[in-house]
Formats: structure tokens, sequence, C-alpha cells
């Protein structure tokens, strides 16, 4: 369904239907905020020096005949305050809102998702260390940016597709970006290095016992961690400088049910294998194709 990102703020997932409502609300959110961030502005300076500012022009009034009554506005050290965090609040909503916002905007008007930027981005990482000499054309960036605009924006508030089937480029088709993901899944597999679990881990997300920099260090992710005992092998396909992520090697009564176990894992707790079966056994096969 063109899914974009999962957005915790709207408690939902950004994707085919909602992401024109999404990107408006990134736009409309930072324009409240810049109205509210003014209204604070001249709120503050109307009471700190008593006059309404109004750009170029300055308007002096004469508040002494209407604090023999009342005030206008009671304003105390703590509404000050109040309002001063506000101002923090407003600006600093505008800033990084209008920001998401800019991003969206990008990715709109070449018709692609996040998502789809990543993988466009594997695919070109991918060509370039094999050297295969393809060339990737992403197959839904229609040419301009305006029939890519009016994928997502339509005067009906629907955008177009019916979440299947989309109009493509003409040198593509629709399962272009299928293919490639299944490319990437089988070069994933062929750089993935082996390693041998030397610590149990009980995959805690923040586990204080293998160290300080693995606690406060831990991905800032959803993705799970997997637990490993001493012996366990892993196949690794990324990592940071504190952890790791792999695919733990299943006994084949495991594998022929279609089980898998994959996640973090501290980099503390695996050595390198002296002898990578993974790599080896990959470039085995290359040869044999």
């Amino acid at each position: 369904m063109k899914m974009d990102h999962h957005c915790p703020w709207i408690n939902n997932c950004c994707g085919h239907l909602n992401h024109a409502y999404f990107t408006s609300f990134l736009l409309l959110a930072p324009l409240g905020c810049s109205h509210a961030a003014v209204i604070f502005i001249m709120t503050m300076y109307t009471q700190l020096y008593e006059r309404i500012s109004f750009g170029w022009s300055t308007v002096k009034i004469d508040m002494s005949a209407v604090r023999q009554f009342q005030p206008i506005m009671p304003f105390s050290v703590p509404a000050f305050a109040a309002t001063l965090f506000a101002l923090g609040l407003a600006l600093g909503t505008s800033i990084s809102v209008g920001m998401l916002f800019v991003i969206q905007m990008k990715v709109i008007l070449r018709n692609k998702t996040s998502i789809e930027s990543w993988i466009e981005e594997k695919a070109k990482d991918r060509i370039q260390h094999y050297q295969t000499g393809e060339e990737f054309i992403f197959p839904y960036d229609l040419g301009t940016r305006w029939l890519n605009f009016k994928q997502v924006f339509t005067w009906s508030g629907m955008p177009k597709g019916d979440g299947t089937e989309w109009p493509v480029h003409p040198k593509c088709h629709q399962h272009t970006l299928t293919i490639e993901q299944l490319k990437q899944k089988a070069d994933k597999r062929v750089r993935s290095v082996q390693y041998r679990a030397v610590e149990d881990y009980n995959g805690a997300c923040c586990p204080l016992s293998k160290g300080l920099q693995t606690f406060f260090r831990t991905p800032c992710t959803e993705e799970p961690r997997i637990p490993l005992s001493k012996g366990d092998t892993i196949l690794a396909t990324r990592g940071t400088k504190w952890w790791m992520y792999g695919d733990k090697v299943l006994s084949e009564e495991h594998m022929k049910v279609g089980e898998r176990v994959r996640g973090w894992f501290p980099r503390r707790c695996v050595e390198k294998c002296h002898y990578d079966t993974a790599a080896s056994d990959s470039t085995c096969e290359k040869k044999v194709n």
C-alpha cells in the first residue's frame, strides 16, 4: 500500500491513502506554530514596553488611564516565563516539523516513499560493488515533478492508484522494484559474515552486564534482540560499533518448518569465525553458476 513510514505522533502508518493528509499536516502545523510565535512575541513586547509593534512602524499607547481601573491583561513573572516557554516550543516545532515537510515534498515530487528511497540507494550500492554495468531506473518516477505531485494530491482527496498497480516508467514494469529487492536479499546473504557466540546473552534490550557502552549505545529500533548461547553461529549482515544484526543458524529441523531467528545482539558476545563458511559457500555457488 505504498507505505512511507510509521508515525508514532499520529499512531498510524503513512502510506497510499493518507500520505497527502499527513503532508498537509506537516505544512499546517508549522504555520500554526509560527502564528502562535508571532502572538507570543507581540504579547511580551507589548507588556514589557507598553507598545504594539507592526513591523516598520511603532505606535505608543498611553496605559496610565487604563491602569486606574483594571489592567488589560495581567502579566506577572510566572505568566512571562510560561509565555517564553511556549514561544520556544512554537519555534522549535516550526523548525523541526517544517524540515519534515521539506523532506516529504522531496520524495513526493520524485513519486517515491522513504522506504523506496532506501531501496534505490541500496540498488546503486549493489551495482557499484559488483560493477555489473546495469542501470537501475526507479519505476514510479513519471519524469516530471508535476505528474509525480498529482499522484498524491488530487482535487477529490483520493490519491491515484488502487494500492496494487501504479503508473510506471516506460522502461519498467509493475514488478521492477520487487525484482530489485530480491537481488538485494540475495546480495545480503552473500555479504554476510559468520560469527560464533563466545558469551551468553539473554536478549535484553539494554544489557548492563555487557558494558556501559553497550548499555547506552543500544540500537533505537523496534527490531528484536536475539538471545545467544555460547557456541551459537550467527550470520551477521550489518552492525554498529557495539551491536550487530544477523540471523542465527538453526538446525535442519527448525529450518524445515520455516523458523527464522534474527535480530540484534552485542558485538562483544561474538567473535568472527576464522573459516567463514557462509562466504566460501556463496563464492562456490557463484563459480558454479
